[in-house]
């Protein structure tokens, strides 16, 4: 093997250790306090938009831009809108996002059932379709009967899921950084 790609594997290894500790970390984090969690994501939403935003607005002092001017400074106005507000009132921002993500997923529902009937003839187990178009009708009504519980149920889910991937992260990483050391 080649030094390039040795020292590449190697600083991949290393980096993959890395974000597989701060996932970790993440996870623990969103497991132990779910309710700081939305409220910290939300921030951080805020942030990445406003910054989006005012980066957004000095393109629009460029000589070319990519799409229309018009549309710039609706994305940038958008942008800074929203991650102001969700800087300064980060659980209303996340309690209207799960008034959109509770629509969607009643929706989504309906619309896995009606594809199931449809479907019934062709494949075996549109059952299973159906059902699962039935469980996020009920998921989406007790997200909006239960706004609370559902702030801390996405993010326990998202405390786990970071948790897995950290760990994924951290696995590979020690295998590249023993990969590297085989050479």
């Amino acid at each position: 093997m080649s030094s390039v790609l040795r020292h590449g594997v190697g600083r991949t290894g290393w980096v993959l250790i890395f974000y597989g500790i701060i996932s970790i970390v993440f996870g623990f984090t969103a497991l132990i306090w779910p309710g700081k969690t939305v409220v910290a994501l939300a921030w951080a939403f805020g942030v990445m938009a406003l910054a989006e935003g005012i980066i957004s607005l000095f393109a629009l002092f460029r000589r070319e831009v990519a799409i229309s001017r018009g549309w710039l400074v609706l994305y940038a106005i958008a942008s800074i809108v929203f991650g102001l507000l969700a800087i300064m009132h980060p659980l209303a921002v996340v309690k209207l996002l799960l008034v959109f993500l509770a629509a969607w997923l009643i929706v989504a529902g309906v619309y896995r059932i009606i594809f199931a009937v449809r479907v019934r003839k062709e494949i075996k187990g549109e059952w299973m379709i159906a059902l699962s178009g039935v469980l996020a009708i009920v998921l989406g009504f007790m997200f909006m009967a239960y706004p609370v519980a559902a702030l801390l149920t996405v993010a326990i889910w998202i405390g786990a899921a970071a948790l897995v991937y950290g760990i994924l992260q951290l696995v590979a990483g020690v295998r590249m950084q023993r990969f590297k050391r085989a050479l």
